[in-house]
């Protein structure tokens, strides 16, 4: 066993045996959506940071875009006063992604185990407190098989991710009035409301619906997440206002 399957893949993979048998009702659904949970909340500092990060740089769009739109001929002199406006606002414009990068091998190890489904192959990778569940029922609900390709779930992840990618595109703070980018900002944004969504369906109805379960549980988490940090965010600088 390599080191990322010693440290990730076979954490969650025991992590995902133990929730199919102490839920009740034995529903493989019901673990996937607990081991979705699980990781958010054990990458809630990280998520959070990354989203606090991205409502940062959202407010100071507005002091980017006058930067652009003063110094659309010198590109040098732009260069400077991004990294002055930066360093003065004490925000980094790669604050958001470092957070996010550092989620990339959880998601690939989640990816990896759902994937492979708990089969009698891969008991040889549970702990010896976890034990090899008798059988698995693969049918959420009773209505939908997650070991197959589930439309219905693409559709749902796809209408979550439009909701949470629609709420982003409305917090985002307007670029200036008249400056090169407003146009551009404007269409970008647009495409992603609607490009994101689209693709979601289209990558999640060619998967097992076990992994299409757990893209759109990770969403509805991160959008409720999002919600809550962000509010909290403008309530604390609603609060120092006054």
């Amino acid at each position: 066993m390599n080191p990322f399957e010693l440290l990730f893949v076979q954490p969650i993979f025991n992590l995902l045996v133990w929730f199919h048998n102490v839920i009740p009702g034995n529903d493989l659904g019901w673990a996937i959506i607990a081991l979705t949970i699980t990781i958010k909340i054990i990458l809630l500092p990280l998520s959070g940071k990354s989203l606090k990060s991205q409502k940062a740089l959202q407010e100071l769009q507005p002091k980017v875009d006058k930067v652009k739109a003063d110094y659309k001929n010198d590109k040098e002199a732009m260069g400077r006063e991004m990294v002055k406006l930066y360093k003065n606002e004490k925000v980094s414009p790669f604050s958001s992604c470092l957070p996010l990068l550092i989620q990339f091998p959880f998601l690939i190890a989640i990816y990896q185990v759902l994937r492979s489904g708990i089969t009698n192959s891969a008991a040889e990778k549970l702990y010896s407190f976890v034990s090899a569940p008798q059988a698995v029922d693969a049918m959420f609900l009773g209505i939908i098989d997650l070991s197959t390709r589930s439309l219905s779930l693409a559709i749902i992840a796809g209408a979550l991710q439009f909701i949470q990618t629609k709420k982003l595109t409305h917090n985002r703070q307007p670029v200036v009035q008249g400056s090169k980018d407003e146009g551009m900002a404007s269409m970008v944004n647009k495409q992603m409301m609607y490009m994101m969504p689209v693709l979601t369906v289209f990558i999640g109805a060619s998967l097992p619906g076990g992994l299409v379960l757990y893209w759109a549980t990770n969403t509805l988490v991160t959008f409720i997440q999002q919600e809550i940090v962000l509010r909290r965010k403008n309530n604390d600088a609603e609060t120092h206002a006054h």
